[in-house]
């Protein structure tokens, strides 16, 4: 063996580099493509079996995901209220005093509704029936493949009739089914109330009690994460109630402008379509355009169909930056797809909770990609005199003000429409 001067092996060192600068995956018969999409794949795989397994829970016990869910809406809309009236009473009073504050404002909304619908109820169906009956006759004058006969709408509406007599009993059943659900609503309405002054009274102090469990090291991850979750849904609820509120009045003012009948009802309906992206809006324009055209004519529902859709296209491009800004902005296309997605597994239901559940779950993504690895061991204990959550959401001790914040290492959830 050859020595240099310096007192190395040649042989020796040139085995050491040649074998370090190898390719170690020379002697592997799997290509390292085929590797890494295998690693990626069960990734994937445990990824959706665990949001499969967290879907399949929360059908089990449908009725207290409901209650947490409104329980966290009643929250994030009467929060502000409370930290108003903590100004001038205690905390458990101030939350006692602004429950209070929202059941009588809902429940007066309600009683004038049900008021102005049950004196004019059999008025509105005659109405609505009325502009059926003209949109059939429009389109049974349209040349072409929309010319509809007599004879064959009465035999349509043979058809229906003879299904319901041969279907009453199972219409029955289904009656019976919606009565029972009706109490669940009741069921999960009191539970949300329940858990709603819980959250607004003591929500900072069930937070801390749950960081404390959790092992130092991680609690930093979690705050982040909460925080963003929070200051998201917080923003979308609050944003939603208001930009509906405004739809509702500006429907009503168009409606009671033209001398639509029943406009307060209509635009409660209208307020309510907002709460359903997407879909729920137009609903409600249709059914009160139905109602103009049977009141009023086919020029009157002209404009009351253009008239709503300016509400929304007003919504869209001038309410929701401006009342929600960058807290929660999502994409028309992921707006769609998620309200899509949630109406084919919940109903209704899942159409209400898809957006908001996405923006959330965008938020605590960003948040946590956007920490360092091993940075929630250092701030673990100096958060939690101001931990987010329902009681004390972005409050800052030094300043006296509240209000969601996110913070500074926090990214918003802000997608470019």
């Amino acid at each position: 063996m050859t020595w240099p001067a310096g007192g190395g092996r040649v042989g020796h060192t040139d085995g050491v580099t040649s074998q370090s600068t190898a390719d170690p995956d020379a002697g592997d018969p799997v290509p390292t493509w085929l590797r890494t999409g295998a690693g990626w794949s069960w990734r994937l795989i445990v990824l959706l079996a665990a949001v499969a397994a967290v879907f399949w829970l929360t059908a089990q016990v449908q009725l207290v995901f409901v209650a947490i869910f409104l329980a966290l809406v009643f929250t994030a809309v009467l929060n502000p209220l409370t930290d108003l009236y903590e100004r001038a009473m205690p905390r458990p009073l101030a939350t006692g005093l602004a429950i209070l504050s929202g059941v009588v404002l809902v429940g007066g909304l309600l009683a004038y509704v049900v008021a102005s619908v049950a004196g004019q109820w059999e008025r509105l169906a005659l109405q609505f029936s009325s502009g059926v009956d003209q949109l059939v006759d429009l389109a049974e004058s349209l040349p072409g493949p929309f010319e509809v006969e007599l004879a064959q709408r009465s035999q349509w509406l043979g058809d229906v009739s003879g299904w319901v007599r041969e279907n009453s009993e199972e219409v029955a059943a289904r009656a019976a089914e919606g009565a029972g659900s009706v109490v669940e609503a009741f069921a999960a309405l009191a539970l949300a109330i329940f858990l709603t002054v819980f959250f607004l009274a003591s929500g900072a102090t069930m937070w801390r009690w749950f960081l404390a469990q959790l092992p130092a090291v991680h609690r930093g991850h979690w705050r982040g994460a909460a925080a963003a979750g929070w200051y998201t849904f917080s923003g979308y609820t609050r944003g939603t109630v208001i930009i509906a509120i405004t739809n509702g009045i500006l429907a009503g003012i168009l409606l009671a402008v033209l001398g639509v009948p029943l406009s307060a009802p209509l635009a409660v309906l209208v307020f309510i379509g907002t709460f359903i992206p997407i879909i729920g809006a137009p609903l409600a324009m249709i059914i009160a355009a139905v109602v103009a055209l049977a009141a009023q004519g086919p020029l009157t529902a002209l404009v009351v169909t253009l008239g709503i859709a300016g509400i929304g296209q007003l919504e869209g491009h001038v309410l929701q930056p401006l009342i929600m800004g960058r807290q929660v902005s999502l994409h028309p296309v992921v707006v769609a797809l998620a309200v899509t997605s949630g109406t084919l597994v919940g109903g209704v239901l899942g159409a209400v909770v898809a957006v908001p559940l996405v923006a959330v779950a965008w938020a605590v993504f960003s948040a946590m990609r956007g920490r360092p690895e091993g940075e929630g061991g250092d701030d673990a204990d100096d958060g939690e005199d101001a931990p987010p959550g329902p009681a004390a959401e972005g409050r800052d001790d030094a300043s006296g003000t509240s209000g969601p914040r996110p913070p500074s290492d926090t990214p918003r959830v802000h997608t470019e429409t």
